[in-house]
């Protein structure tokens, strides 16, 4: 039996801890001004800051554009993955 889920790379650009491009995303679990957490196709990961925005997120090609004060980025668990939820969808 073949896996027919489409991968998608995964890559993260960040301009002057100002401005962050994120692709690969699967799903959005939180977000506020403080910390935006969400799902990739490697797992879970946590943008940490102050006065984070979601500016543009977009559910067919999964990326996402933050921008705010950024501090941290963290990797969580690596076994999460699946579509894209009802709040994701409201991006698009």
């Amino acid at each position: 039996m073949q896996d027919k889920t489409i991968k998608k790379d995964h890559n993260i650009i960040i301009e002057n801890r100002k401005s962050m491009s994120v692709s690969g995303i699967t799903d959005v679990d939180s977000f506020d001004e403080k910390a935006i957490c969400l799902y990739t196709q490697l797992g879970e990961l946590t943008v940490q800051g102050r006065e984070l925005h979601i500016d543009a997120m977009s559910v067919e090609t999964g990326d996402m554009t933050i921008t705010g004060d950024i501090w941290a980025v963290i990797y969580g668990d690596r076994d999460r993955k699946g579509p894209l939820s009802a709040l994701g969808r409201l991006f698009r």
